[in-house]
């Protein structure tokens, strides 16, 4: 999609928000415990701060320190269009370029519009990036400046698969844990080399969640092919479920609660829960009930709320129950509030705030923020 960046006022007074410095935040979930902001827009809808262009691509924002990250593709030389990948730092309160870091790389358009796929993580002083095509950076985060870069596809050889890489980057202490490979591969964060990896094969889309399962720190990765839990520290594979479709495309990320693994993708595959016993999966239910394409479930409560492709719904998590489906979004994603509202984003630039109740869809507010 074309990127426009847009800040809305949500709050009746100026307030500093909490961070937001990952992709699905600091717990990996997509839920932000901030509750102290406003729904009620009325018909005019939310108050426009600023709007800033960024090129086309899929890539979500982040926040830290009072400065907004995110990455688009386009721009033009000599009046003609470019593909150029750009990494932007703006200010968050005004919009302001702070600073810019760009580089050639294909747009690669199938079945969609192109243009970047991951978003920025920002750790402390750095921000890291990762292009469609493999280009990763680690950059200063207050003036753009490269650090050190690696290119994971021609330097590293990690295979591109259909719709190129897609995962953000993921620190977990000195390590930078990527979705490359067969399962994962993990590069020390201030040098950029390789300190674990897993062979070179197509990887999948979605990004690495972090957790604790039965006394093992590990990270819960979408495989092409499975869902596989890794040992941080050395990157051994410490169980695997087979979880694949046609197009070998898994790109919601899963989701994670205690010793169980939801996971969830398109194309007539479906959605699958785990229980780890005994370092083992043991399957709880295989179904077709909640079918992520591109945007991940959030897990709120006792119940599942998300994309079942096009279909904004909920259901349990403890047995894939479902409780209400909607329809009117297109290929939407969400995130959610600590006091249970939905913020869900329209395929065709409306936002919607709803309510994350099993009993029954409940919007509370609607308005096309960006052009269709």
């Amino acid at each position: 999609m074309a990127g426009i960046l847009i800040a809305l006022a949500c709050n009746g007074a100026a307030t500093k928000a909490a961070d937001w410095p990952i992709y699905r935040g600091v717990n990996h979930d997509g839920i932000s415990r901030e509750t102290a902001w406003k729904s009620d827009w009325g018909k005019a809808g939310p108050k426009v701060m600023w709007r800033a262009s960024v090129g086309i691509g899929y890539s979500s924002i982040v926040i830290s320190e009072g400065r907004a990250f995110t990455m688009g593709n386009g721009g033009e030389k000599n009046g003609k269009d470019t593909e150029i990948d750009t990494v932007y730092c703006l200010d968050a309160a005004t919009g302001r370029v702070i600073w810019k870091h760009s580089y050639p790389c294909a747009r690669q358009p199938l079945y969609y519009e192109g243009g970047t796929l991951a978003t920025p993580t920002v750790d402390g002083a750095f921000v890291y990036t990762l292009s469609k095509m493999g280009d990763l950076f680690c950059l200063e985060a207050a003036s753009g400046k490269v650090k050190w870069q690696v290119q994971v596809n021609r330097d590293l050889g990690f295979e591109l698969p259909t719709w190129s890489f897609s995962g953000s980057p993921l620190v977990v202490g000195e390590r930078l844990i990527l979705n490359l490979g067969s399962a994962g591969v993990a590069l020390n964060k201030t040098t950029g080399e390789v300190i674990w990896e897993n062979g070179k094969a197509v990887c999948g889309y979605a990004t690495p969640v972090p957790c604790r399962i039965r006394d093992e720190e590990c990270v819960v990765l979408g495989a092409a092919q499975a869902i596989i839990g890794v040992r941080i520290t050395d990157g051994r594979v410490l169980w695997r479920h087979r979880f694949v479709n046609k197009h070998l495309a898994t790109a919601a990320d899963p989701l994670v609660r205690g010793d169980e693994v939801f996971a969830s993708c398109a194309y007539g595959r479906g959605c699958v829960k785990i229980r780890i016993t005994g370092g083992k999966p043991a399957l709880i239910f295989d179904n077709q009930v909640m079918r992520n394409l591109m945007s991940c479930s959030v897990l709120f409560g006792e119940q599942i709320y998300g994309f079942d492709e096009y279909d904004l719904k909920c259901i349990d998590f403890a047995d894939s129950k479902e409780h209400w489906s909607h329809r009117g979004f297109g290929k939407g994603s969400l995130m959610m509030s600590g006091d249970g509202r939905m913020l869900v984003m329209g395929e065709q630039g409306e936002l919607a705030i709803v309510r994350a109740t099993p009993e029954k869809y409940q919007l509370l507010a609607r308005a096309q923020i960006l052009p269709k």
